[in-house]
């Protein structure tokens, strides 16, 4: 059902425990008492910040209490000391670097949501948020009401398994990128990178973006050893197929980075899962589809 609220603010930053590692989140709630608790599962290298506020604000209007947290390894939470290997894609092919697991990462979600007082809660993931999203709820299954897992491949596949979903072009041309590592630098990296995986169809708002780049600055797209760490976290649990949480698959049919062929295959696997394309959308979700989604996510929360 939907809620009509006036447009809520984030929160001030809190801070989650996950044994040495501290995880910043921040929530938006509604105006009501009786929202949802549902949390944003950020993507590769990023801050929670990349996550759009009128895609939030589309969710609490949809009746949830949104809250996003920064990964370890980015943003304002705990950077990890550097390892050997300072290539993301080397960390995937040779799953070398490993700083961590993939469970270390799914566990940072349980603090988050322990320190929100959440018992459970909606997940919505997106790239390499997605397929932490999947991990979580294989590893935490009673925590997790339901998953939204978005321009993701599979949570259960690593190495070669995980480049057959990946346009190694796009790649390629990521790996090229070369910005100074100032604010200035940051910023035009993180242009970049947002005109490079934009949805075609869709127009590409370069003044809002810098705006919000100024507003809050993130290092993390330069940051190749902080992401080499992320992408090299080996998952040791079971198989997608055991996802028990009703799920949802959106994934951009013009998805310049990650193929589609990657949603349509989460979703084959996920017992029950619904498989939605997004026609003219690229890696993000741009602004025309925050609604749709919006309602989407309502749509299997009230499964």
């Amino acid at each position: 059902m939907r809620h009509h609220t006036s447009s809520p603010t984030w929160s001030a930053t809190q801070w989650a425990t996950n044994g040495e590692v501290r995880l910043a989140h921040d929530q938006l709630a509604p105006g009501h008492t009786d929202a949802e608790p549902l949390l944003l599962v950020t993507g590769l290298g990023v801050s929670r910040q990349w996550w759009p506020t009128g895609l939030a604000r589309a969710l609490t209007a949809e009746g949830f209490t949104v809250a996003r947290y920064d990964q370890r390894d980015a943003g304002e939470s705990t950077h990890l000391p550097p390892t050997a290997t300072a290539n993301p894609i080397s960390a995937l092919l040779r799953r070398r670097g490993a700083a961590y697991t993939a469970e270390d990462m799914a566990d940072d979600a349980m603090a988050v949501l322990d320190a929100l007082g959440w018992d459970s809660a909606h997940l919505f993931g997106q790239s390499l948020g997605g397929a932490v999203a999947q991990r979580i709820a294989l590893r935490h299954p009673r925590r997790v009401r339901t998953l939204t897992t978005v321009s993701a491949v599979p949570g259960d596949c690593a190495g070669l398994g995980a480049m057959r979903h990946i346009r190694l072009r796009t790649l390629a041309r990521l790996a090229r990128m070369n910005h100074p590592p100032t604010p200035e630098g940051h910023i035009e990296a993180g242009v970049a990178l947002a005109r490079l995986l934009h949805s075609p169809a869709h127009p590409f708002d370069e003044p809002a973006l810098r705006a919000r780049l100024v507003s809050a600055p993130d290092a993390g797209v330069l940051d190749a050893r902080s992401q080499s760490r992320q992408i090299g976290a080996q998952w040791h649990g079971p198989a997608i197929e055991r996802i028990t949480a009703p799920t949802l698959v959106l994934h951009g049919l013009d998805d310049p980075l990650v193929k589609p062929s990657a949603g349509r295959t989460v979703a084959a696997r996920i017992p029950g899962a619904r498989f939605v394309p997004l026609p003219g959308v690229g890696h993000g979700l741009p602004e025309p589809v925050w609604r749709d989604v919006a309602h989407h996510v309502r749509q299997l929360a009230d499964r």
